[in-house]
């Protein structure tokens, strides 16, 4: 995975963002955590991994990997807000041992540590805890970056647009 090449794409787009809307001098990691987890909450939603009281099926997985890639976005945004940008990340992207919905769940606590924490360590756990439920989810690395490359597109459209 091209994570610098991920991380410049972020950093353009924020910084187009905050441009736009007159936030550089805004304090926005609360809010982007914020973000984070209710893009998870989505993408949770789309699998219904947790979803026992039902038999209707997970969503199309062109649905999953595009709210996949949101939550992609963000946590490479919080990243950037923490500096690590330019770290050179050797992730283990050993596959999880824990079912989707227990993942998740790590997912949910590793973004509230990270949050108090805001170290480095603490950063590459959470982004590899969220590489490593996209492998649970079946979405391979070069489908993350692709995904992630076409909705930086549609995220500076949205812009242009007033979104």
């Amino acid at each position: 995975m091209q994570l610098d090449k991920l991380f410049r794409m972020q950093r353009g787009l924020d910084q187009h963002i905050e441009e736009k809307h007159g936030l550089q001098n805004e304090d926005l990691f609360d809010r982007k955590v914020l973000a984070l987890l209710v893009e998870l909450g989505e993408l949770a939603n789309e699998t219904r991994c947790f979803k026992f009281w039902s038999i209707k099926p997970s969503s199309e997985k062109s649905v999953i990997l595009e709210e996949y890639v949101d939550g992609i976005h963000f946590i490479l945004s919080l990243g950037i807000e923490c500096g690590f940008q330019n770290r050179d990340y050797k992730l283990d992207l050993e596959p999880s041992t824990l079912s989707t919905t227990e993942q998740f769940l790590l997912i949910y606590q590793l973004v509230n540590k990270f949050r108090d924490t805001k170290s480095d360590s603490d950063f590459k756990t959470l982004l590899t805890s969220y590489l490593q439920l996209g492998a649970l989810l079946g979405i391979s690395y070069e489908e993350m970056e692709k995904a992630y490359f076409t909705k930086n597109e549609v995220n500076y459209q949205r812009q242009q647009n007033n979104y």
